[in-house]
């Protein structure tokens, strides 16, 4: 007795090793195994960022399309690219369990990444045999295009398996019912964070000089490379890991049926009902009246109240969800916008040095891997010494900051592009978009800093939020929900871009988004979604 009790104060709750034995806290999970996690996160943002950071610029110049249909390609691509992790979820949680799903994703990535290479080595093949012409030509160049746009998305699809279910299974190394564990996991969200904006800080400082200044093909190659030794390391750290014994069960079957249910119940009589409502309200952690007529699914006894109270969790996420969609609007603007903006700008560092325009994403990422540290170990403190709350501050009161930063983001932003359109017309600039703004790039970068400390209090308090408010079979589902935000965010970004762009009149000098950006009225997109965010979050508050 003596020897068993400890062994089953240490065992881990709902979790085995890769042989399907139980396991003890002391030799499995936790940071150990969180490491391995991280370090493959760092590894797959450097292989998204090598490639969104940039994408924009090479729509534009390699292949030819307008500031607009470039922007709404890059929206789109990016909007699915955050959509499809609810596939993605959907198929950790109720088929293949989340280590099998991140194994076959990162398959999928690398060949994505192979054939994106691929394609752009033919299109520098066609553009250097083609000089004088334009750069998509017709015939064979078609080809390279679509071959190009069906590896772009094959990338998409890739990072929609790996993407809620590498974040979901690090933090499922964490046992909640440990005390010990349980506040390791809150850093975790913190320092996974970190470990993502570290990648794709490199990612957008290398890659986008390689591929402007040696080889889009080369500039494509590198992440696949580096998505090949992530997936050697998240093998590595196989026999460490803690298995949730529940992540093959189908939730998406479950809240389904309830939903299903509870339509084909909406008649019945409170009195049909009454046996099982009673029964739920001895249930603690039941919310009995909140989305009521959920309830109506325990007719029959068809479905579970475990299964209404996960159905209830999911709608709960709803308003959030929603209210989020402001902010997503303005994350979209940092890989398109921002970019052209720069590539006006006199980008020099010393004479015969220019940095690409795309590397000032850099300080988005370098803006979060300095605030999170001060967030964790003094703003966390300090508000904890305050609020007397075991986090400083709640999960939606840190959302609700970031939602206000990315605001404050936006007037920024306007107000600088106001003084870039007034130094290119003080300068006789304004028809000559070839030519550089005598204007430091460096303008941009108190834009690019909010953004990044922005996305330390919303991004990071959305993925915990999402992530703790969904029973354990949901969490793929709940970090998939949240992802979705960005993606539909993307979209709604694309589709204010498209209509926009008909209203104003196209590519003409009323454009908002004409080629010529010294032309264009990009300040009044950014005042146009300053609004549109601090309308939301007060419709929020």
């Amino acid at each position: 007795m003596s020897i068993e009790t400890p062994l089953l104060l240490d065992t881990a709750t709902n979790a085995v090793d890769y042989k399907g034995r139980r396991v003890l806290r002391s030799n499995s999970g936790g940071w150990r195994s969180a490491c391995f996690m991280i370090g493959v996160e760092v590894a797959e943002r450097f292989a998204y960022y090598g490639i969104s950071c940039n994408l924009i610029m090479y729509l534009t110049e390699q292949l030819g399309q307008s500031t607009a249909t470039a922007a709404e390609n890059v929206n789109t691509w990016l909007g699915m690219a955050s959509l499809l992790p609810l596939l993605g979820a959907f198929v950790a949680d109720s088929y293949l369990g989340r280590y099998h799903t991140i194994i076959i994703a990162s398959c999928i990535y690398i060949l994505g990444l192979g054939l994106l290479t691929l394609s752009a080595m033919l299109t520098s093949i066609s553009t250097s045999n083609n000089m004088g012409m334009n750069k998509v030509t017709l015939g064979s160049s078609e080809l390279q295009v679509i071959l190009f746009f069906i590896s772009l998305y094959l990338v998409a699809v890739a990072q929609g398996g790996h993407k809620p279910c590498i974040q979901a299974f690090g933090a499922d190394q964490f046992d909640v019912e440990d005390p010990v564990e349980c506040r390791a996991k809150s850093s975790f969200f913190n320092w996974w964070y970190f470990g993502l904006c570290s990648g794709s800080s490199v990612a957008t400082l290398i890659i986008s000089y390689v591929q402007e200044n040696l080889s889009w093909g080369l500039g494509f190659g590198i992440p696949c490379v580096v998505m090949v030794i992530a997936l050697g390391l998240f093998l590595l750290g196989t026999r460490t890991y803690r298995y949730s014994i529940t992540e093959v069960k189908s939730p998406f079957v479950r809240i389904g049926r309830v939903f299903v249910t509870a339509i084909k119940n909406r008649r019945a009589k409170p009195s049909e009902i009454a046996i099982e409502e009673e029964a739920c309200r001895t249930l603690p952690q039941h919310n009995f009246e909140q989305f009521k007529f959920l309830n109506k699914a325990l007719q029959c006894k068809v479905c579970t109240v475990s299964e209404v109270e996960e159905a209830k969790a999911v709608l709960r996420l709803v308003p959030i969800w929603v209210t989020s969609l402001g902010y997503a609007i303005v994350f979209a603007q940092t890989s398109t916008f921002f970019t052209k903006q720069g590539a006006t700008l006199d980008r020099t560092i010393f004479p015969g040095f220019e940095i690409p325009a795309a590397s000032l994403q850099f300080f988005i990422s370098l803006a979060i891997v300095l605030f999170i540290p001060v967030y964790d170990r003094i703003f966390v403190p300090i508000a904890r010494a305050i609020t007397t709350k075991p986090f400083g501050i709640t999960m939606l009161q840190r959302i609700g900051i970031g939602m206000l930063l990315s605001v404050i983001c936006m007037v920024v932003a306007s107000l600088i592009e106001i003084k870039r359109l007034k130094t290119a017309k003080e300068y006789g600039l304004v028809d000559m978009p070839d030519v550089t703004i005598p204007m430091s790039v460096w303008w941009l970068l108190p834009q690019y800093v909010l953004s990044g400390i922005a996305e330390v209090f919303t991004v990071v308090g959305l993925q915990e939020f999402f992530y703790d408010q969904v029973p354990i079979e949901l969490r793929s589902v709940g970090l998939a929900l949240y992802l979705s935000i960005f993606g539909v965010g993307n979209f709604l970004s694309s589709f204010l871009v498209s209509i926009i762009e008909e209203v104003t009149g196209g590519d003409g000098k009323d454009s908002w988004f004409a080629d010529n950006l010294n032309q264009a009225h990009l300040d009044y997109f950014y005042w146009l979604l300053a609004g549109l965010s601090a309308v939301i979050k007060s419709l929020s508050a």
